[in-house]
């Protein structure tokens, strides 16, 4: 199974790569908890799995460009989950994520820089 996932955060300042990739196998439909690498640099706000563009129902930022505190920073490793029009992202450390499906999306809202 193969995912691309990434988030990418507005208000930021200096460089980021706002794609991050989980598996590299072809492209198929999205299995339970698939490892990724979550972009956090600049706080939580939205996701890109595949084609699939989300907002974090409830956005985390942790200030000055960075994540919350407890997050790793540029990225932290976890798994996503795609069902229907919502992505869960899970880590080792408890973090929970809810992000909802922007339908009809073809790019970020914002982008970290």
């Amino acid at each position: 199974m193969g995912v691309t996932l990434s988030a990418v955060l507005a208000a930021c300042s200096g460089p980021g790569r706002p794609i991050t990739e989980a598996a590299s196998e072809s492209p198929s439909p999205i299995a339970p908890g698939v490892p990724a690498m979550l972009y956090t640099h600049c706080g939580i706000k939205e996701l890109r799995v595949d084609d699939m563009f989300f907002l974090a129902e409830i956005p985390l930022d942790g200030g000055g460009g960075n994540p919350p505190q407890g997050w790793g920073n540029p990225y932290q490793a976890g798994t996503v989950t795609v069902s229907g029009s919502n992505a869960i992202f899970r880590d080792d450390k408890g973090h929970v994520i809810t992000f909802v499906a922007r339908p009809g999306a073809t790019g970020f809202l914002n982008i970290c820089s």
